[in-house]
This record gives structure tokens, C-alpha cells and sequence, in this order.
């Protein structure tokens, strides 16, 4: 009986450790800009297109169908965003008074500022 306690309190242990190095480095892949409200953006993607409503970055793990990958979403949350309405590709996330418009194409995402 202490054998099976000891493993399950073993299993449970590793796994919640395992969530948490998961959730430090999904965090940790984001960086936070200043000229989109502090909105998370992959450390990897690579800034295309700057404009005054917003930025256009390419990001291989962007997806039109599957919109933004669990560690990406996770990273936004932890960061005070919410999601809200979506439509297609765009999704919008507010934190605060400020609006977020992410739009999410094939290797390509476009952040933009809603007014």
C-alpha cells in the first residue's frame, strides 16, 4: 500500500513539475513590445512590416487555421490579455483600455492596434 502511495505521490510531483519548466519556458519564448501596448510577441519572429496601426512579423509556427499555438496563448494570459470576439483569422485581446487585433495567416501574423 505505501509502495502504490509512494508512486502516485512520485507521478504527481513529476508531472506538476513538468507543467511548471513547460509553462516557464512558454513564457519565456515571448517578449513584451512597447509600441504595441506591451503585447507578447515570439522572440523568434521576424519583424516584416511596421506601420502606424501595427506590426507584421513572419513566424513559422503562425497558423491560418489553427490560429496561435497553446504556449503563445498561455504566454498572453500570463501577461494580463484576454481573449475576445474572433472572426476568421483575427482575434482580438484587450488588457486594460487597450485593444489588440491579432491576425494569424500562414507563417505570418499582424498585430494591430484597435482605436
Amino acid at each position: 500500500m505505501k509502495k502504490k502511495i509512494s508512486c502516485a505521490l512520485t507521478l504527481a510531483a513529476f508531472l506538476i513539475g513538468g507543467a511548471i519548466i513547460y509553462y516557464s519556458i512558454s513564457i519565456s519564448l515571448y517578449t513584451a513590445t512597447e509600441d504595441l501596448n506591451e503585447f507578447p510577441v515570439p522572440k523568434n519572429a521576424e519583424l516584416v512590416q511596421l506601420n502606424e496601426q501595427g506590426n507584421r512579423y513572419e513566424w513559422s509556427r503562425a497558423s491560418e487555421e489553427d490560429g496561435i499555438p497553446y504556449g503563445y496563448a498561455m504566454a498572453l494570459k500570463a501577461n494580463g490579455w484576454k481573449k475576445g470576439k474572433s472572426e476568421g483569422a483575427s482575434v482580438l485581446y484587450m488588457k486594460g483600455n487597450n485593444t489588440i487585433d491579432l491576425i494569424t495567416t500562414t507563417k505570418q501574423l499582424e498585430i494591430l492596434r484597435v482605436k
